[in-house]
């Protein structure tokens, strides 16, 4: 794989920002304009995270090994390793049903085809993009809906302080009550806000040990409540759309 020893390439740019989120709202399954309200917003996040890290208990074993996930959780025979039941078997099930893959996610996150980065905060933003969709495995949140989607970014949010999250998440609810006139998607995002404040935070897990809990005793463990008003909120939207 090719490397760069360039710093970390995010800083906060607004009109960048808005920008893409006129364009995501447009279209929400235009994955790009994610990562680029990402890179313009989650400024000095990488950084502050990596800070963070180093002072949780498999922080700095984690660092030392500075395993890339993407590539890890692209290998079949990982994938394949998963007892039933487990966190990684909901993973696995997970991309089966949506047709996602880390690596996949890798790719459209490199919005100018650069080469790696061989620097520790870029590793720790490129760390938070691969846990993503485990995090919806984790939480319930849906990848496949906007309200999902919306409800996972408030989530993350909590959990990293990264701006573009909140950004995208206050975007979708703005929209939403625009267009049902009701706020449960606004009150299930916020929802997903207060239980990623509540939960352990799960940027410093070791994922390739977690992958391997029982999915029910991960969530009790890391303190993840069940999503009650997104599932309430499902209900209500579909039958708005109906």
């Amino acid at each position: 794989m090719t490397t760069s020893a360039s710093p970390t390439p995010y800083k906060r740019d607004f009109p960048t920002a808005f920008g893409a989120i006129r364009k995501l709202l447009a279209d929400g399954n235009d994955t790009t304009q994610v990562f680029v309200i990402m890179r313009a917003l989650n400024g000095p996040v990488p950084r502050h995270n990596y800070a963070r890290l180093m002072h949780t208990p498999a922080g700095r074993k984690l660092a030392y090994r500075r395993v890339e996930l993407a590539e890890r959780f692209s290998d079949p025979a990982f994938i394949a390793s998963f007892a039933p039941g487990t966190v990684g078997a909901e993973y696995r099930a997970f991309l089966e049903r949506t047709g996602y893959s880390a690596a996949g996610l890798a790719e459209i996150s490199n919005l100018n085809r650069e080469p790696l980065v061989e620097d520790p905060y870029a590793w720790s933003a490129r760390r938070t993009r691969d846990v993503h969709d485990i995090w919806h495995v984790l939480t319930g949140y849906k990848a496949d809906e906007s309200l999902g989607e919306a409800a996972l970014v408030a989530f993350s949010f909590a959990q990293s302080g990264g701006l573009g999250w909140a950004f995208i998440a206050l975007a979708a609810s703005l929209k939403s009550l625009r267009v049902t006139g009701n706020s449960v998607f606004a009150r299930a995002v916020i929802e997903g806000w207060r239980n990623g404040r509540k939960a352990a935070w799960l940027l410093g897990e070791d994922y390739e040990l977690l992958l391997h809990e029982p999915l029910p005793a991960a969530r009790e463990r890391l303190g993840i409540a069940p999503p009650t008003r997104y599932v309430s909120a499902q209900g209500v939207l579909a039958e708005h759309l109906a």
